[in-house]
Protein backbone atom coordinates (compact mmCIF):
# COMPACT_ATOMS: atom_id res chain seq x y z
CA UNK A 1 0.00 0.00 0.00
CA UNK A 2 1.04 3.75 -0.85
CA UNK A 3 2.54 5.73 2.09
CA UNK A 4 0.57 8.93 2.47
CA UNK A 5 3.22 11.31 2.67
CA UNK A 6 3.31 13.38 -0.18
CA UNK A 7 6.00 13.81 -3.00
CA UNK A 8 7.00 16.83 -4.11
CA UNK A 9 6.37 17.76 -8.45
CA UNK A 10 6.96 20.00 -10.46
CA UNK A 11 4.65 21.93 -12.03
CA UNK A 12 6.07 21.00 -15.57
CA UNK A 13 6.36 17.37 -14.66
CA UNK A 14 2.61 17.59 -13.75
CA UNK A 15 1.84 19.40 -16.83
CA UNK A 16 3.56 16.82 -18.81
CA UNK A 17 2.15 13.81 -17.04
CA UNK A 18 -1.61 15.15 -17.68
CA UNK A 19 -1.41 16.32 -20.99
CA UNK A 20 -4.42 14.94 -23.19
CA UNK A 21 -6.12 14.43 -19.76
CA UNK A 22 -10.02 15.22 -19.80
CA UNK A 23 -11.78 17.68 -17.04
CA UNK A 24 -13.84 15.86 -15.24
CA UNK A 25 -14.57 18.61 -12.27
CA UNK A 26 -13.72 22.20 -12.17
CA UNK A 27 -14.51 25.15 -10.58
CA UNK A 28 -14.02 29.45 -10.20
CA UNK A 29 -10.43 28.40 -8.62
CA UNK A 30 -9.47 25.17 -11.19
CA UNK A 31 -9.35 21.97 -12.25
CA UNK A 32 -10.60 19.73 -9.57
CA UNK A 33 -10.61 16.03 -11.30
CA UNK A 34 -9.00 14.48 -14.48
CA UNK A 35 -9.13 11.46 -16.03
CA UNK A 36 -5.90 10.67 -17.73
CA UNK A 37 -5.12 9.48 -21.26
CA UNK A 38 -4.82 5.88 -19.63
CA UNK A 39 -8.03 5.91 -17.70
CA UNK A 40 -6.00 6.95 -14.62
CA UNK A 41 -7.69 9.72 -12.46
CA UNK A 42 -5.88 12.78 -10.62
CA UNK A 43 -8.02 14.57 -7.86
CA UNK A 44 -6.56 18.21 -6.66
CA UNK A 45 -7.00 19.91 -3.72
CA UNK A 46 -6.39 23.23 -2.49
CA UNK A 47 -6.22 24.51 1.01
CA UNK A 48 -9.56 26.23 1.40
CA UNK A 49 -8.31 28.77 4.35
CA UNK A 50 -5.14 30.53 5.58
CA UNK A 51 -5.54 29.06 9.02
CA UNK A 52 -7.03 25.36 8.82
CA UNK A 53 -6.30 21.73 9.31
CA UNK A 54 -5.79 21.21 6.07
CA UNK A 55 -2.20 23.04 6.93
CA UNK A 56 -1.55 20.15 9.28
CA UNK A 57 -3.15 16.81 8.13
CA UNK A 58 -3.69 17.74 4.01
CA UNK A 59 -6.89 16.57 2.34
CA UNK A 60 -4.72 14.86 -0.08
CA UNK A 61 -3.21 12.76 2.52
CA UNK A 62 -6.36 12.25 4.33
CA UNK A 63 -7.65 10.82 0.85
CA UNK A 64 -5.03 7.97 0.83
CA UNK A 65 -5.55 7.57 4.41
CA UNK A 66 -9.19 6.65 4.19
CA UNK A 67 -8.20 4.58 1.35
CA UNK A 68 -6.39 2.38 3.22
CA UNK A 69 -8.33 2.91 6.44
CA UNK A 70 -11.61 0.97 3.93
CA UNK A 71 -9.27 -1.14 2.39
CA UNK A 72 -8.28 -2.46 6.12
CA UNK A 73 -12.02 -3.08 6.99
CA UNK A 74 -12.70 -4.66 3.30
CA UNK A 75 -14.64 -2.37 1.48
CA UNK A 76 -14.35 -1.61 -1.92
CA UNK A 77 -12.88 1.88 -3.32
CA UNK A 78 -10.09 3.54 -5.68
CA UNK A 79 -6.21 2.05 -5.45
CA UNK A 80 -3.97 5.11 -4.94
CA UNK A 81 -0.84 4.97 -7.09
CA UNK A 82 0.52 8.42 -6.09
CA UNK A 83 0.21 11.52 -3.94
CA UNK A 84 2.31 14.95 -4.63
CA UNK A 85 2.88 18.55 -3.44
CA UNK A 86 2.81 20.75 -6.52
CA UNK A 87 3.89 24.34 -4.49
CA UNK A 88 3.71 26.47 -7.80
CA UNK A 89 0.15 26.07 -8.38
CA UNK A 90 -0.53 25.60 -4.11
CA UNK A 91 -2.11 22.28 -5.11
CA UNK A 92 -1.85 18.39 -3.42
CA UNK A 93 -2.51 15.81 -5.79
CA UNK A 94 -3.65 12.14 -5.34
CA UNK A 95 -2.95 10.00 -8.90
CA UNK A 96 -5.16 6.19 -8.41
CA UNK A 97 -6.94 4.14 -10.11
CA UNK A 98 -10.60 4.44 -9.78
CA UNK A 99 -13.03 2.01 -8.39
CA UNK A 100 -15.13 -0.07 -11.70
CA UNK A 101 -18.57 0.32 -12.33
CA UNK A 102 -21.55 3.28 -12.21
CA UNK A 103 -22.67 5.38 -9.30
CA UNK A 104 -26.04 4.50 -8.26
CA UNK A 105 -26.87 7.71 -9.21
CA UNK A 106 -26.68 7.03 -12.63
CA UNK A 107 -27.84 3.72 -12.50
CA UNK A 108 -30.50 4.72 -11.14
CA UNK A 109 -31.36 7.99 -13.23
CA UNK A 110 -31.24 5.53 -17.01
CA UNK A 111 -33.36 3.21 -14.98
CA UNK A 112 -35.35 4.63 -12.38
CA UNK A 113 -37.96 1.99 -11.73
CA UNK A 114 -34.94 -0.15 -10.37
CA UNK A 115 -35.69 -0.47 -7.11
CA UNK A 116 -35.81 -3.13 -4.14
CA UNK A 117 -33.06 -5.53 -4.86
CA UNK A 118 -30.88 -2.45 -5.21
CA UNK A 119 -32.08 -0.72 -2.62
CA UNK A 120 -31.93 -3.41 -0.23
CA UNK A 121 -28.44 -4.40 -1.04
CA UNK A 122 -27.46 -0.43 -0.67
CA UNK A 123 -28.93 -0.96 2.99
CA UNK A 124 -26.92 -3.72 3.83
CA UNK A 125 -23.91 -1.98 2.59
CA UNK A 126 -24.56 1.11 4.78
CA UNK A 127 -25.21 -1.10 7.92
CA UNK A 128 -21.87 -2.67 6.80
CA UNK A 129 -20.37 0.51 7.11
CA UNK A 130 -21.69 1.93 10.18
CA UNK A 131 -20.92 -1.39 11.93
CA UNK A 132 -16.91 -0.78 10.52
CA UNK A 133 -17.15 2.82 12.65
CA UNK A 134 -17.29 4.39 9.00
CA UNK A 135 -18.81 7.53 9.31
CA UNK A 136 -18.99 8.99 5.45
CA UNK A 137 -20.50 12.80 5.78
CA UNK A 138 -20.48 12.69 1.82
CA UNK A 139 -22.78 9.43 1.50
CA UNK A 140 -25.11 10.03 -1.04
CA UNK A 141 -25.94 7.46 -4.41
CA UNK A 142 -23.06 9.54 -6.47
CA UNK A 143 -20.47 8.37 -4.44
CA UNK A 144 -21.76 4.64 -3.70
CA UNK A 145 -20.36 2.32 -6.87
CA UNK A 146 -21.92 -0.81 -7.89
CA UNK A 147 -19.01 -2.80 -9.54
CA UNK A 148 -19.42 -5.16 -13.05
CA UNK A 149 -18.91 -8.04 -10.17
CA UNK A 150 -22.27 -7.02 -8.09
CA UNK A 151 -20.42 -5.34 -5.33
CA UNK A 152 -20.50 -1.69 -3.33
CA UNK A 153 -17.85 0.49 -2.92
CA UNK A 154 -17.24 4.04 -2.19
CA UNK A 155 -15.54 6.91 -4.14
CA UNK A 156 -14.63 10.62 -3.32
CA UNK A 157 -13.69 9.45 0.42
CA UNK A 158 -12.09 12.52 1.58
CA UNK A 159 -14.84 13.81 3.84
CA UNK A 160 -14.83 10.07 5.91
CA UNK A 161 -13.85 9.41 9.44
CA UNK A 162 -13.08 6.49 11.11
CA UNK A 163 -14.62 5.95 14.41
CA UNK A 164 -14.38 3.56 17.46
CA UNK A 165 -16.51 0.38 15.94
CA UNK A 166 -19.43 0.55 15.53
CA UNK A 167 -21.18 3.50 15.18
CA UNK A 168 -23.15 5.34 17.98
CA UNK A 169 -26.64 5.05 17.09
CA UNK A 170 -27.11 9.33 16.81
CA UNK A 171 -24.07 8.87 14.26
CA UNK A 172 -26.12 6.32 12.30
CA UNK A 173 -29.29 8.56 12.25
CA UNK A 174 -26.97 11.80 11.19
CA UNK A 175 -26.02 9.88 8.17
CA UNK A 176 -29.21 8.85 7.34
CA UNK A 177 -29.77 12.38 7.10
CA UNK A 178 -26.89 12.95 4.98
CA UNK A 179 -28.04 10.07 2.86
CA UNK A 180 -31.37 11.38 2.05
CA UNK A 181 -30.27 15.19 1.45
CA UNK A 182 -30.14 15.47 -2.40
CA UNK A 183 -33.98 14.95 -3.58
CA UNK A 184 -33.62 12.98 -6.11
CA UNK A 185 -31.73 9.98 -4.08
CA UNK A 186 -34.39 10.72 -1.30
CA UNK A 187 -37.49 10.38 -3.86
CA UNK A 188 -35.35 6.90 -4.99
CA UNK A 189 -34.93 5.52 -1.37
CA UNK A 190 -38.20 6.63 -0.32
CA UNK A 191 -40.52 5.25 -2.89
CA UNK A 192 -41.15 2.36 -0.84
CA UNK A 193 -41.43 4.63 1.87
CA UNK A 194 -37.99 2.99 2.66
CA UNK A 195 -39.46 -0.55 3.55
CA UNK A 196 -36.26 -2.19 1.02
CA UNK A 197 -33.47 -0.25 2.14
CA UNK A 198 -34.70 -0.35 5.53
CA UNK A 199 -35.01 -4.51 5.26
CA UNK A 200 -31.38 -4.80 4.33
CA UNK A 201 -30.27 -2.52 6.82
CA UNK A 202 -31.41 -4.29 9.69
CA UNK A 203 -30.82 -7.54 8.25
CA UNK A 204 -26.63 -6.48 8.92
CA UNK A 205 -27.33 -4.36 12.24
CA UNK A 206 -29.95 -4.59 15.33
CA UNK A 207 -28.17 -0.75 16.26
CA UNK A 208 -31.50 1.14 15.12
CA UNK A 209 -34.89 -0.57 16.26
CA UNK A 210 -37.77 -1.01 13.18
CA UNK A 211 -39.55 1.35 14.47
CA UNK A 212 -36.74 3.81 14.26
CA UNK A 213 -35.98 2.95 11.32
CA UNK A 214 -39.07 3.60 9.91
CA UNK A 215 -39.45 7.01 11.68
CA UNK A 216 -36.22 8.04 9.48
CA UNK A 217 -37.63 7.42 6.57
CA UNK A 218 -41.67 8.47 6.98
CA UNK A 219 -40.04 11.54 8.05
CA UNK A 220 -38.08 12.00 4.75
CA UNK A 221 -40.80 11.03 2.66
Amino acid sequence: MFHSRLQTLDVDRYQSFTVGATVLEADSFGDKVLRLADGTMVKLFRRKRLLSSALIYPYARRFVDNIKGLKARGILCPEVINAYRIHAIARDVVHYHPLAGETLRRIIAGQPYIHAELAQKLGQFVARLHEAGVYFRSLHLGNVVLTPEGELGLIDIADLRFRRPPLAARLRRRNFQHLLRAASDRDWLTADDGAAFCAGYLAKSSALSTEQMAGIFSRAC
